[in-house]
This record gives C-alpha cells, sequence and structure tokens, in this order.
C-alpha cells in the first residue's frame, strides 16, 4: 500500500510542477496548457501501470523541455517544440484527434490561447 502512496504523491507533484511551470506562458497559452493538462491526467486516473508508466515519463520529459524554455538561460524566445514523425505513427485515432483539437485550439482567433498559437 506504501508503494500506492508513493505513486500518487509522484503524480501529484508532477501535476503541481507543470502548472506552477505554466505560469511563466503567456496568459492565453497558459490557460491552453492548463485546461490540457487537468485533462489528460484526470483521463490517466484509471490507466494501467503500463500506460501510466510512459505518461509519467513523457510528462517528464514536457517539463523538463519546457522549463529549459522558460528558464533564465533561454536562447529561442519560442515555447514548444514539433512532435517527429516517428512519435506520431506511435499514436492511436483518439490521440490524433486530441492533437488535431489541440491544434484548432491554438489557433483559432478567439479560443482560449488566442492568435499567439503553439508549436
Amino acid at each position: 500500500m506504501a508503494a500506492l502512496g508513493e505513486h500518487v504523491s509522484r503524480v501529484r507533484a508532477l501535476y503541481k510542477a507543470i502548472l506552477k511551470l505554466h505560469r511563466g506562458l503567456p496568459l492565453q497559452m497558459q490557460a491552453l496548457g492548463d485546461q490540457y493538462v487537468k485533462e489528460e491526467f484526470c483521463r490517466h486516473k484509471e490507466a494501467n501501470k503500463q500506460e501510466v508508466d510512459i505518461f509519467m515519463t513523457e510528462w517528464t520529459k514536457y517539463y523538463v523541455t519546457l522549463a529549459k524554455q522558460l528558464g533564465p538561460k533561454r536562447k529561442f524566445k519560442t515555447v514548444g517544440e514539433h512532435l517527429s514523425p516517428e512519435l506520431l505513427d506511435n499514436f492511436n485515432n483518439e490521440q490524433v484527434g486530441q492533437l488535431k483539437e489541440l491544434l484548432e485550439a491554438a489557433t483559432t482567433p478567439g479560443s482560449a490561447s488566442g492568435a499567439e498559437g503553439k508549436s
């Protein structure tokens, strides 16, 4: 049972760290990112161990990448990165649909992210 408590603690810590990091984003990007993170973490509450391992690894990579991009030594003024074709090939239809929805929300004027967009 202690392992479950430790796992829940790790998930909460990552979740809170990502939301805190989002404070460094432009306000409209922060709103879109926060909403997406909340939905994804909620969606994976009942995931199996293999899915959880992948989920935590990928969200940790996201955190590290964004922390570098928003950090004091940032070299670029852009935030985000392009997904490789190899990574996209591993997505299922539902995930591709989520990406399309996210792209539309990020690029539609008047949406949660405004006209700033995210790549």
